[in-house]
């Protein structure tokens, strides 16, 4: 698995490209937390869960099914409290959808592990990428703050990190354009 700061950093940026308002900062927050969500599967392992099972590690929780779940609840829980102030709904689900999804996808370009099973509960097949760049992050605290933690992270600036951070800034630089394009009042 990637870490929960890998991530966490994706959901965020993904936030903020999405919803790019300031005032939609406690979204980047809920997107960062929904993709880091789904490695609460790994509380399996001190239950007894085998890895290879339905509820094991990268199943279910790291399907598609379980993504389109959390933003239809985390939808639902934002439009039930403040009725009267709706937030964008369709950018706010696809934003909810994209970032628990991404956890997957991170998943499935590591070097370690059985693969994710993206199409559970009706698949169980686990599945990778062709591009696994990613260092498998050790599981647990202790065993993260390592040399191996120290590989993952370095790992994760590379091929996470840089990315979001080119993504940052093209969006910047197209609000700028935009900016610079428009008529003076």
């Amino acid at each position: 698995m990637a870490s929960a700061f890998g991530h966490a950093a994706l959901g965020a940026t993904l936030g903020k490209l999405l919803l790019p308002n300031q005032l939609h900062r406690r979204y980047w927050l809920a997107a960062a937390c929904c993709a880091a969500l789904p490695d609460l599967d790994a509380l399996g392992y001190k239950l007894g869960v085998p890895y290879a099972s339905l509820w094991g590690h990268r199943g279910i929780t790291h399907s598609l099914l379980a993504a389109a779940l959390v933003a239809a609840l985390g939808l639902a829980s934002r439009l039930l409290s403040q009725p009267d102030r709706r937030p964008p709904v369709g950018r706010l689900a696809l934003l909810l959808f994209l970032a628990t999804a991404s956890h997957g996808l991170l998943d499935a370009m590591t070097t370690g592990g059985l693969g994710v099973a993206f199409f559970s509960p009706w698949d169980q097949e686990r599945y990778f990428l062709g591009l696994r760049p990613i260092q498998v992050s050790p599981i647990g605290i202790k065993a993260f703050f390592s040399s191996q933690g120290l590989r993952v992270m370095a790992s994760e600036c590379l091929w996470i990190g840089v990315p979001c951070l080119l993504a940052l800034a093209l969006q910047r630089l197209g609000h700028r354009n935009e900016a610079d394009q428009r008529p003076y009042a």
